[in-house]
């Protein structure tokens, strides 16, 4: 009896023996399998990473190396953690690029005449503040694009450098239409020039930078990171030589008061665009909007060689038919019922294109060259992209309610042909 329970005993304990070591070759297994799951994740994380670095971020010859570095010859990760080092080097890199633009970004100051209160004097008064981008130096001059609006009315402008450094521009040109403005500086404070893209090959969903100087100089050279949000947007806006049309990048990126004039850029660090506007009604986030680069570029050739934009112009005063009462289209106007759009003649300027080809007060325009003319936003779209100095073009209008043809001879503005 007594052998049997010491052998019994010794079976309960083979039991207990057996039963732990399978518990701990459980143990191990599971253990395995985590690590497994683990070095899984991390490969998988280094490849995301590797893949990011091929969409257009520029690596220095430092950074090829360190990317041949993360594989040892024999295939397995080397001990240093390098999917790190690649995504850290990438960043160095566009955090790099993104300096060496700042450089280039400056703070523009508009100052204005105002008459003190106290000692009836004028003065210059800081009225507003935004940005602007350096894109040329040449011999002792340097030149900067910013928005007219930025300058709009300046009686002087004073730009603020990189550097700190302050010093007052001269006003090269300005066009308010596609609120654009070119300024003239001292090479001699100029380190760092930006270069244009293309604007053309940007697709939404593309990283962009935005670079300026939101709510003033405070906060000078301000960075803020998206994408862009669409392309060939049109924004209808209201200037001071009257409505229309822009052509604008839309970008989450944020674009703050002061932003103005500031370069939106590629990863490549080439400035694809002119930040100019935001919508900023209640509930409405991350719709910003830059000028595209390929639109900018010949607007500010124009702007240095001749102060202005030149442009073909009618000489004649505007108004939507859809903005008058229904009263005024039928009685006054005298439009068939079918015609609903258009622009109507409220005045016509003496010796100009649109006295000479014989337009009248109350005339409605309907259409320039065969294209349909609903808005005067269409219609100055048509003249100032499409016609052409002292070329003629056919107007279809409606005149107290019957409907003929005008030719007319587009001319500068000043001139009499």
């Amino acid at each position: 009896m007594e052998i049997y329970e010491n052998e019994q005993n010794k079976s309960i304990e083979e039991e207990r023996n057996a039963a732990i070591e399978k518990e701990k070759t459980k143990s191990k297994r599971k253990s395995n399998v985590l690590l497994s799951s683990m070095t899984g994740a991390i490969i998988g994380s280094a490849i995301t990473l590797f893949a990011g670095s091929s969409l257009g971020l520029i690596a220095s010859p430092l950074d090829h190396k360190a990317d041949q570095a993360a594989v040892s010859p024999s295939g397995e990760q080397s001990k240093a953690d390098m999917p790190v080092q690649t995504t850290s080097s990438n960043s160095n890199g566009m955090v790099d690029t993104i300096d060496q633009v700042s450089k280039a970004v400056v703070g523009v100051v508009n100052y204005q005449q105002r008459e003190d209160f106290f000692s009836n004097d004028t003065q210059d008064t800081e009225t507003g503040t935004g940005s602007g981008v350096i894109f040329k130096k040449t011999g002792d001059r340097a030149y900067i694009v910013t928005n007219n609006h930025v300058i709009e009315g300046a009686n002087k402008v004073e730009v603020t450098l990189a550097s700190g450094q302050k010093t007052q521009a001269r006003i090269v040109g300005a066009d308010p239409l596609t609120d654009l403005a070119v300024l003239e500086i001292e090479s001699k404070y100029v380190d760092k020039v930006a270069s244009f893209g293309d604007s053309s090959k940007l697709r939404p969903g593309e990283q962009v930078t935005a670079i300026g100087n939101p709510l003033g100089l405070q906060f000078s050279r301000t960075v803020t990171q998206g994408i862009v949000s669409g392309t060939e947007r049109t924004i209808p806006v209201s200037t001071s030589e009257g409505e229309w049309d822009l052509n604008v990048i839309q970008t989450d990126a944020a674009i703050n008061p002061g932003n103005s004039g500031g370069a939106l850029i590629n990863s490549a660090g080439q400035v694809i665009g002119i930040n100019s506007l935001k919508i900023s009604q209640s509930g409405v986030e991350g719709l910003g909007f830059a000028i595209p680069s390929n639109d900018v570029i010949p607007m500010v050739n124009d702007l240095m060689k001749n102060g202005k934009v030149k442009r073909p112009y009618i000489g004649i005063g505007l108004e939507n038919v859809s903005e008058l009462p229904p009263y005024v289209q039928r009685e006054e106007l005298n439009l068939p019922s079918g015609v609903s759009g258009g622009v109507v003649v409220t005045g016509v300027e003496p010796f100009s294109p649109g006295a000479e080809a014989g337009l009248k007060e109350k005339d409605v325009i309907v259409s320039i060259n065969g294209t349909d003319v609903k808005s005067i936003g269409e219609l100055r779209k048509y003249i100032y992209t499409k016609a052409k100095v002292g070329e003629r073009v056919q107007i279809e209008l409606y005149r107290g309610g019957r409907q003929m043809n005008v030719s007319l001879k587009m001319s500068e503005r000043g001139t009499n042909q």
